[in-house]
Formats: C-alpha cells, structure tokens, sequence
C-alpha cells in the first residue's frame, strides 16, 4: 500500500520584497559602479523571480536604517556565523509553527497530539536543543513522538525526507508522519562580487512549508497525492559547481553556471531509474512539481525531457512569486499543484524532482488521488 501525502502548509516571513528593491540593496552593499549595478539589475531582471520573501527588513530598506547589517556603506563589521544563527533561532521556530498549523487545519480530524513522527527539514541553520524539540512543545505533540531531522542537505532534502517518511508509513500503516521544513536563505548573503554569489543572492528567499504523510488518504473531497517510487542520482562532475559550506561570514553557496548543464544531461536517466519497472513511461506523465532552482534549471529540464512551459508552470509561478526556498520550495509547488487539481485529474501520474550539492538529483512518481 502507498503512503498519502495531503494537507500541504506554507508560511512567510513578513517582508515581502520586489525583485528590483532587492537588486538596489545588493548594489549598494557590494558598492559597485554605474556598469556592475546596470549588469546586476539585468540579472534581476532574467531571473524569472518578481518577488522573494526574508525574514530580514534591511533588504528593503536604505543606508541608516538597517537593523541587522551595520549601517556604514560597507556593511562593515560583517556579521559573522553567531548573529546569523541566533537570527535562524528567532525567527525559524515560528514559520515552522505557522506552516505546521496550517497544514493541521486542512486536516480534520488529526490531532497534533495524535501524529507518531515528526521529521524537521533545513539547511540554513542549526543548534541544540534544535527546532525539532521546539515543535514538539510549540505544537503540543506527544513527547513520545519520533523525531529525525534532516540537515545541510540542501534544495533536495524535502524529497529525502518525503522518503523517509514513506517508509515510515508502510512499515506502518497507522503512523501519522509530520514533515515540516523550514529555510532562511537570506540570513547568509555574501558580501561577494564572485559570479556564484551574485547568482545565489539574486534566487534564494525565506519560506516554511509542511506537509502530513499518512497511511490513508485524508477524508473529504480535496484531492491528494500517493507516493509511488523514489529513485536517487548523482552527477560527480559536479561536486564543486553546487556546493554548500560554512564559511567565517555565514553559510556559502557554491551555484555555477555549468549546473543547468549538467542536470540537463543528468536529467533524463535519473527519470528512466525512476520509471523503471514501473507501469509508467514519460510520456503517460502530464503533471510536474519540479524544484525551480532558477529560470535556466527550468528550461534546461524542459530541453532534456521535451516539456513545455506549460507542463512546468507550477515551477514558474512559484519561482516568480517566492523564488528558491531551498528544500522547502518543492513542497510549495506540489502545493500549487494540488490546488489545481480537478476530479478528471484522479489517478494521474506526477513527476517530481529537486536537485542539489552532489551534485545530487532525487526524483518521485506521485500519483493524483481524488
């Protein structure tokens, strides 16, 4: 019997913050001249992205007001690892309550107390006692419940943990799995002119989602999804060209240009694993919740598979309205896809994939339940 993933949550920092505010403030910080904030501006610009959401105001703001950088045109002193970690700590605890909550209110009937695991999801911060142990007491959950965590792993984590989870439900069928996962990308910008770091601060956002894995679809008529396979690839060439590292100034992220390239290659054999000896080829699929790691990572898929804008637009709304939450973010598109869904789309296929350091690429088949 499959696992049912159901009752999608979602939560966001308060600051919503448009593409181009974003932009000025990056070339600002990295004080560069009339050429290198005219190029800035364009890569906004192409990014796909018209907002991105941070649990930081300063992104929005202007020189003297400023609350977490300092206020001098260089940013200088540059906060270290230690303040950007007591910010996770502050402000993680309540998007993961908050996207928890809602994804408890779609289900009726499922008491917080009532769930058996909780598995928790990120890589933009870390301490102990960790945000695992606060959920517990924050939620009311039993303090019996089974916890994992799953940490540093990046973009793709959430399909690791939806895995997890999986098996945690057909070894027993009457386990209620909790996975919430929750990322602030934007505590760790880099005050970097390298080409990775102007690319990873123009895509990565803040955002929290949650979702309930349970042996059973939920009651009622909202549509939700059966886990059907899982299968995991990796491209070696690319361990250096996406990346994730703990540096003296925050957590770096490694994304080079050659990344849509080698998932554009990678791509198509991880999907033949997948589908492999399964009652499914490629062409039966016509629903997809691919991660948008950006713009170019979309369009490369859609060469590598032959889809078109269309059957990724999931991806593109949420790129466009959110950017990249990292692990959190492909949740957000089965979100989307769920809501979409209509009883004519009952028992069809899904394919999902994320992609991260590795360079990794995880893949799912999900099926559309009515």
């Amino acid at each position: 019997m499959p696992s049912y993933l159901g009752a999608i949550g979602t939560a966001l920092p308060a600051h919503r913050l448009p593409q181009p505010i974003i932009a000025d403030f990056m070339a600002r910080a990295l004080e560069l001249d009339a050429n290198g904030t005219r190029k800035l501006r364009a890569l906004y610009r192409v990014s796909g992205i018209e907002h991105r959401y941070s649990v930081l105001p300063d992104y929005g703001r202007t020189l003297g007001d400023y609350e977490f950088f300092p206020n001098t045109p260089s940013l200088e002193p540059f906060p270290s690892v230690s303040p950007r970690m007591a910010a996770y700590r502050r402000e993680a605890l309540p998007l993961a309550v908050a996207a928890a909550q809602d994804s408890l209110r779609q289900a009726p009937g499922i008491e917080a107390d009532s769930l058996t695991h909780l598995i928790t999801v990120s890589c933009t911060g870390m301490y102990a006692p960790g945000l695992d142990i606060e959920l517990v007491q924050a939620l009311g959950l039993r303090p019996s419940v089974r916890r994992t965590c799953v940490n540093f792993m990046g973009c793709y984590a959430a399909v690791n943990a939806l895995r997890l989870a999986d098996s945690m439900v057909r070894a027993d069928p009457a386990a209620r799995v909790l996975v919430v996962s929750v990322e602030l990308c934007t505590l760790h910008f880099q005050k970097s002119r390298a080409d990775d770091h102007l690319v990873s601060n123009a895509l990565f956002s803040d955002g929290a989602a949650a979702v309930l894995v349970l042996g059973q679809p939920l009651p009622g008529p909202a549509p939700c999804l059966a886990m059907r396979a899982f299968h995991c690839g990796l491209e070696p060439e690319g361990t250096r060209d996406m990346a994730w590292h703990i540096g003296d100034t925050g957590f770096e992220m490694t994304l080079s240009g050659y990344v849509p390239a080698l998932i554009e290659r990678g791509i198509a054999q991880l999907v033949a694993g997948l589908l492999h000896e399964l009652p499914v080829q490629l062409a039966d699929i016509r629903q997809f919740a691919l991660h948008p790691g950006g713009r170019k990572i979309l369009e490369a898929i859609e060469q590598a598979l032959g889809l078109s804008k269309h059957d990724n637009r999931f991806a593109y709304q949420v790129l466009r309205d959110y950017g990249n939450m990292s692990s959190a973010t492909v949740l957000f598109v089965l979100r989307e896809l769920l809501a979409a869904a209509t009883p004519a789309d009952a028992g069809a296929p899904v394919l999902s994939c994320a992609f991260g350091p590795g360079l990794t690429l995880e893949a799912m088949l999900l099926e559309v339940v009515g």
